[in-house]
């Protein structure tokens, strides 16, 4: 969607006199519009789309079938490729929540991102846009991967699907929001690019998606416990759990020996994304 689309959707001649109630809608026009914008990008990028979903899938099948015939079920309490499946969930809604950080700053360098502050309101709601557009686009990629549900062992169960889904939702947020509060950071891409290959490789190996945290080194263990991916593919796998028991790996996060209530580590994700997002919004909000 084009710059001019969402000012025409965002535009009031007078935003200053406008009752509480229409500049609530002319706010939300806006975020609609971003969202839109994103949905539109994705419906005419397949290519791109299926190029971003061949990784985990290669992973999950080729990695996971590899590894399979060599780590027994006992070792996980499941399967290597059901336990691999919330790992490779995460990894398919990791790389569109992080093309917004890099998309928001490529748009500062051509320009775009002044017109698109021309628009009458708040910097702040064009950032929730953003964030919104981010976290649907990389929720709809993560629940194409579902579709391989069945072929790692688990059912196409409706309330399972469902769970999955929103925990993609709440795990594309939190990502889309810290990339958001990166990226308002940073002037150059290539600055982003380089952070990105610093944190996201060990961030990848201390999640817990590739093999069970407690067979980490106590010092890996405790840096495990503050990294929010570790804290997504535990959702994920302790959703699959809700539905499926037998199914489920006995292995994930644990603080002093316990692991957290399920519902703890979701208020937990949900936070770290609205303090990042809060941040972000702040520093978005000085002028250029």
């Amino acid at each position: 969607m084009t710059t001019s689309a969402v000012r025409a959707r965002a535009q009031d001649p007078d935003a200053s006199r406008l009752p509480p109630p229409d500049r609530l809608r002319r706010e939300l026009r806006a975020v609609h519009a971003l969202v839109h914008r994103d949905l539109l990008r994705l419906a005419h990028q397949r290519v791109h789309t299926a190029l971003m979903l061949i990784q985990p899938v290669l992973y999950l099948f080729i990695l996971g079938g590899g590894l399979a015939a060599l780590i027994p079920d006992a070792a996980l309490g499941v399967g290597y490729q059901t336990y691999l499946f919330p790992g490779m969930l995460m990894m398919t809604v990791q790389g569109p929540a992080i093309m917004v950080g890099i998309r928001l700053i490529t748009d500062r360098q051509s320009g775009y991102l002044r017109e698109l502050l021309m628009a009458p309101v708040r910097r702040s709601t064009l950032l929730l846009g953003v964030c919104a557009g981010g976290t649907v686009v990389a929720a709809v990629q993560g629940a194409v991967l579902l579709v391989l549900a069945g072929a790692v062992g688990l059912p196409y169960d409706p309330l399972l699907l469902a769970l999955l889904s929103a925990g993609l939702v709440l795990v594309s947020f939190t990502i889309t929001a810290l990339a958001l509060a990166l990226a308002v950071s940073l002037a150059r891409p290539e600055m982003f690019h380089m952070l990105l290959g610093l944190v996201m490789m060990p961030l990848l190996f201390l999640s817990g998606g590739f093999f069970p945290l407690e067979n980490l080194p106590g010092w890996a263990r405790t840096l495990a416990a503050g990294n929010p991916l570790a804290y997504g593919v535990d959702l994920l796998r302790r959703s699959i759990a809700v539905r499926e028991p037998q199914r489920a790996a006995a292995t994930g996060i644990e603080w002093f020996g316990h692991r957290p209530p399920l519902g703890l580590e979701a208020a937990g994700l949900l936070t770290i994304g609205v303090l990042a997002l809060l941040w972000a919004a702040h520093r978005f909000a000085r002028p250029e």
